[in-house]
């Protein structure tokens, strides 16, 4: 069953190549969804996939990438309203 996950990820994420990473390790685990900055100096993230990927996914964004200094991911999930293709950085 799809599931899916809204994170907001806190810290050093901004500038040390969060974004790409993320895209990375979510296609590498198999999910689909987005991620972006935001005016506020967070990330944002949609994740959809199984239970166990989108779990992968959520320990990953607490390290990130080697730069990446996380203070927090605010985890929510939500209903699934339209399943996305692909995992892409959103401007």
């Amino acid at each position: 069953m799809i599931k899916q996950l809204h994170l907001w990820i806190e810290g050093r994420v901004q500038g040390v190549f969060y974004r790409a990473n993320a895209v990375k390790e979510g296609a590498r685990i198999g999910l689909t969804g987005w991620v972006r900055n935001l005016p506020d100096g967070r990330v944002e993230a949609l994740a959809q996939g199984r239970e166990e990927q989108l779990q992968a996914f959520v320990k990953w964004c607490w390290h990130g990438p080697t730069l990446a200094k996380v203070k927090n991911v605010q985890v929510v999930e939500e209903p699934v309203n339209e399943q996305m293709a692909g995992f892409l950085v959103l401007k």
